[in-house]
């Protein structure tokens, strides 16, 4: 990484040193990129790109280009429009393509996050004979179960039989991953389909996709991830794990707006079989015979095939500003810089409970070895509650608050400081109750 970081083993919780080190982070200049949040009569210190990324800069013109188009060429903007809508997630396919570590032809941005489940689902998770079982992490997002339930239960299925959960062992937050390989090994060919979240959206656990992978396909299972709390966080290389399927957000650690367009992953080996089961639409036809109006679906090349209808341009338009932004910083860079500034809010975390120590601790959840982990620090608060973390909002942290006692932070790289990981730290010791 460009610049030079003191080591670790100098963090100092003061605002001296935060300041020392973003003057020599090489990504400084990318703060600048992003609108801060300023409802708040405090100063915002804002955590929760886990949750919703800031808003780039450039959004605003890159969606008024589109209204403009529409508003000058009516219909013609699928043709006549600075970026044409008829092929308008193309401008995007490659950007997102480098974020995720995948070919081109595997990416597609298009729909939202739970419909492109789904619509992989449709064609990966054929249950036949005793293959019939899905294996999924206890506790995913609620998104997840909901979706890998009604999977199971559209077959026909006992969704208490066919649905296999791994959890952690008791008096533990974190599942082992020799568990999950364990339990992969043990469903043998009656596993179907392994379906996690390659990030847990709770305790912010990163698992290991490549060995998941490479266990699911040792048994002949398909193997796919929901990579909400991944895509744009961690440094994936999805085609070189030779991962199934995979889908994403884009409103996360994309910043590419509320609800915004997702992003859909298929291998390329999967790349033309049109016997692969879909519910097809017609913006998955193959283009160049998709305004003949023919019967018959013929599906695109790659994961286009899985698109159903027009782009939602201005969606698009908003997550085109974000993945420009990527692209020019790089995942490389991106993710050395998440590591030492995660590490550096852990220290900070710690140093604010050891000094406080008769009044609250605050025990991170989240995995302490950054292979384990990407920028999200999961912080249970023992012996408070709630109203700490409604002290800390008061203060202007915006954070998320997770039942019983849970705090979530994530330190995005391309917009956050080192100096707001030491301000968190002060304002936490002054919301303790």
């Amino acid at each position: 990484m460009a610049g030079k970081f003191f080591p670790m083993s100098q963090f100092e919780n003061t605002l001296n040193y935060a300041q020392q080190m973003d003057e020599q982070d090489p990504l400084k200049e990318f703060r600048g990129k992003f609108y801060f949040p300023d409802f708040h009569e405090k100063t915002v210190r804002y955590f929760t790109g886990n949750s919703l990324g800031l808003q780039p800069k450039t959004t605003v013109k890159y969606i008024a280009e589109e209204l403009e188009a529409w508003a000058k060429f009516g219909v013609e903007g699928h043709f006549l429009a600075k970026r044409p809508w008829f092929s308008y997630h193309e401008n995007l396919t490659e950007m997102a393509a480098n974020v995720v570590g995948a070919l081109p032809i595997e990416v597609v941005i298009t729909h939202s996050l739970t419909t492109n489940l789904h619509l992989l689902m449709v064609s990966f998770y054929r249950p036949s004979g005793k293959r019939t079982k899905i294996l999924c992490e206890a506790k995913a997002f609620p998104s997840d179960q909901y979706a890998l339930e009604s999977q199971v239960k559209f077959h026909g299925l006992d969704l208490s039989e066919h649905l296999v959960e791994v959890a952690p062992r008791e008096g533990e937050q974190l599942i082992r991953e020799e568990d999950i390989l364990a339990k992969i090994e043990e469903l043998g060919d009656e596993l179907a389909l392994v379906m996690i979240g390659g990030v847990n959206y709770y305790t912010g656990q990163l698992f290991d996709m490549k060995t998941i992978t490479e266990a699911g396909h040792k048994v002949g299972a398909i193997v796919g991830f929901d990579l909400a709390h991944a895509a744009g966080n961690i440094n994936l290389k999805l085609h070189d794990w030779g991962v199934d399927f995979a889908a994403w957000c884009g409103y996360k650690y994309l910043n590419s707006s509320p609800g915004g367009v997702s992003g859909m992953f298929v291998h390329e080996r999967h790349a033309f079989s049109p016997e692969l089961p879909r519910f097809a639409g017609w913006w998955g036809y193959d283009k160049d015979k998709r305004f003949q109006m023919e019967p018959g679906f013929i599906p695109m090349r790659g994961a286009e095939g899985w698109q159903l209808s027009n782009a939602p341009i201005l969606g698009m338009a908003a997550h085109l500003a974000s993945l420009e932004i990527f692209a020019e910083a790089g995942m490389e860079r991106i993710g050395e810089k998440r590591d030492l500034m995660t590490a550096y809010l852990e220290f900070v975390i710690e140093d604010i409970s050891n000094k406080n120590a008769d009044r609250c601790t605050f025990e991170l959840i989240t995995p302490r070895d950054k292979t384990k982990r990407g920028a999200q620090l999961s912080i249970m608060a023992k012996g408070q509650g709630k109203a700490l973390f409604d002290a800390l909002s008061d203060l202007g942290v915006v954070a998320d608050w997770r039942e019983p006692n849970v705090v979530r932070v994530a330190p995005a790289p391309l917009y956050n400081s080192f100096e707001d990981c030491y301000w968190f730290g002060q304002l936490l010791e002054q919301a303790i109750q």
